[in-house]
């Protein structure tokens, strides 16, 4: 019995040399086989893919049988799932599954998501008209009989996150109505990971806000007393996770190219707050969202110096060109605040979304 127990155990293992380190010449990796044929491995050629709102993009995924040169072993049915990961961890959100001839899309991937299927191996999964829900990292599986293995593509998105607190002041939202307040302007809470570019691209904001993992914090790149204080380390400060029904807070939102044209309304006047609304829909369009002033200004570069209202009832002015009378310190959306509707007049910015 011990003499078979040992000849079972040849038949399925190797070693081989350890390929990172030449000083360790009497290590070896172990490696086990099945019996019953190779083992199944899925690879990601690409951990990263970006793209935009309104674009498409392919996530890359093959899956092979370690020492041969074939897809599958024939023997049984590819599956091929697709996934994307939450914040949570624990949780995954149904993407896309193909077995066969058949094929099943889930929630608002309907009707967008599709196998490339360039090679029989090919599990790559491609995404058309990309909205902002779509940024995150997503899961390719494939199941062979008794066999599975994974890869992780992250699918990153152009993009601003900017701070937003509503017309009560600071720390006024909740969770819930935090994530309704950047979907009222054209965006989506952001990620931890959104903001982390966004603090090592320059954004500097004192105000705490929510984040779409649950999370508080806030993105200093120069320390001062109010924020802190002088002498802690640039970074993003995190208040940690709190009650998203009770705790209250800014947001930080997060948005992406728009499919439209976002502009000032050149008008004979200044208007109050319904009169620009009225204006901006007799020129064919809507008034303008707090997302589509950030989009325009950091991605296409928009530059005014005329304060003009928004649909959240504020008023701002984007500047990329700092100069005299125009933020002369920097380039940014200029926050004027939430005037009289029915008696402060300024300009409007406008939007008007192409067919």
């Amino acid at each position: 019995m011990k003499n078979l127990l040992f000849l079972v155990l040849i038949s399925v293992c190797w070693a081989e040399p350890h390929p990172d380190n030449s000083s360790l010449e009497n290590e070896r990796i172990i490696h086990i086989q099945a019996e019953n044929g190779p083992r199944l491995l899925v690879v990601a050629e690409q951990a990263k893919i970006f793209s935009h709102r309104g674009g498409n993009v392919t996530l890359p995924c093959k899956f092979y049988h370690e020492h041969t040169s074939t897809a599958g072993s024939g023997t049984h049915k590819i599956r091929v799932k697709w996934t994307k990961l939450t914040s949570d961890y624990l949780k995954e959100v149904d993407v896309f599954v193909a077995m066969g001839h058949h094929r099943k899309s889930y929630g608002n991937y309907q009707g967008r998501v599709f196998l490339r299927e360039s090679s029989e191996n090919d599990a790559s999964l491609i995404i058309t008209n990309i909205i902002l829900e779509d940024y995150g990292r997503y899961k390719c599986e494939v199941i062979e009989g008794l066999e599975d293995d994974t890869a992780v593509v992250a699918l990153n998105l152009e993009g601003i996150v900017f701070p937003y607190s509503p017309r009560l002041g600071r720390y006024n939202l909740n969770f819930h109505e935090a994530q309704r307040a950047c979907l009222d302007q054209d965006s989506v809470i952001a990620s931890f990971d959104q903001l982390y570019d966004a603090w090592r691209s320059g954004l500097d904001w004192c105000n705490a806000g929510w984040l779409s993992d649950g999370s508080v914090q806030y993105p200093i790149t120069k320390p001062r007393e109010p924020c802190g204080g002088k002498n802690t380390v640039p970074g993003v400060r995190s208040y940690g996770f709190w009650d998203k029904d009770k705790s209250r807070y800014d947001v930080f939102c997060f948005t992406s190219n728009f499919n439209g044209r976002f502009y000032y309304l050149i008008h004979p006047t200044k208007l109050t707050y319904d009169e620009a609304v009225q204006a901006c829909l007799k020129d064919g369009a809507q008034i303008a969202k707090v997302g589509q002033i950030f989009a325009a200004w950091k991605l296409l570069g928009y530059d005014r110096c005329d304060a003009g209202w928004l649909a959240d009832g504020s008023v701002r002015y984007p500047i990329s060109r700092p100069r005299k009378r125009c933020s002369p310190n920097e380039a940014a959306v200029r926050f004027v605040g939430f005037p009289d509707k029915k008696h402060k007049l300024y300009g409007v910015y406008c939007f008007r979304a192409y067919n």
